[in-house]
């Protein structure tokens, strides 16, 4: 099943996700977009690694939305996961399984994965990219676990939390990107965007730092790196 909003004259840009987080972060690019949601089916293959798990499915994302894109448009989907000692932990089933990932997360550094792909619908042709960041979380008591769970928040969240959280705050500190672990790394998308033709706003690597409040310790970094037909990187 496939979502849509109105597309604005001026917009060659589809959100290929209906996250508040993510149509959060497009914005502070300052580009004009619309959203398409694509409904595909999210179950790891058996052996597939995490970066080939987030990849494929932002990939799959993109060509979904794109079924019913305009030829002039390019489509921004991405996938995020977080990642234990190498196993992919996704949305929660339920509270117990929710409490169990909190639990299991709590006091220990963990990645999370966002795979990028973008998709010029007119020839197909996409590029991709990887997002790997390390999150400590910080030592939360059992109390605070059910607290949050009762919020019904980690529901729709992978690993069961959102890092912007404003009550639970589940983590320590972190390093790579802040963006990334909300769901759309911003300045690899600036930058994949940039091989498109598609102008750089100049602060949207200031911008978000000023709205998450963040140091970020890569941003300059991603913005210079040189064009790639097809980039799959990491932090």
């Amino acid at each position: 099943m496939l979502e849509s909003q109105p597309v604005s004259e001026k917009s060659n840009l589809i959100l290929a996700s209906n996250s508040p987080r993510r149509r959060q972060l497009l914005a502070l690019g300052g580009w004009d977009f619309s959203v398409l949601v694509a409904d595909i089916d999210e179950s790891q293959l058996p052996g597939e690694t995490p970066d080939e798990y987030v990849l494929r499915l932002a990939e799959a994302k993109a060509r979904k939305s794109a079924e019913k894109a305009d030829d002039n448009e390019v489509v921004i989907a991405a996938d995020t996961t977080v990642v234990d000692a190498g196993e992919v932990l996704g949305k929660p089933l339920d509270e117990q399984e929710a409490v169990r990932m909190l639990k299991r997360l709590c006091g220990h550094t963990h990645q999370v994965y966002t795979g990028l792909a973008l998709l010029r619908v007119s020839d197909g042709y996409t590029l991709s990219d990887l997002s790997v960041t390390n999150v400590l979380m910080r030592d939360y008591s059992d109390e605070e676990i059910d607290a949050y769970v009762q919020t019904g928040d980690p529901l729709d969240k992978a690993g069961a939390y959102a890092i912007q959280h404003p009550h639970f705050q589940p983590v320590e500190s972190l390093d790579g990107c802040f963006a990334s672990v909300m769901g759309l790394p911003l300045c690899r998308l600036t930058f994949l965007l940039q091989q498109f033709d598609i102008a750089l706003e100049p602060s949207v690597g200031i911008r978000c730092q000023a709205e998450l409040q963040y140091d970020c310790p890569i941003s300059k970094e991603i913005l210079r790196r040189e064009p790639a037909n097809s980039y799959k990187g990491e932090e």
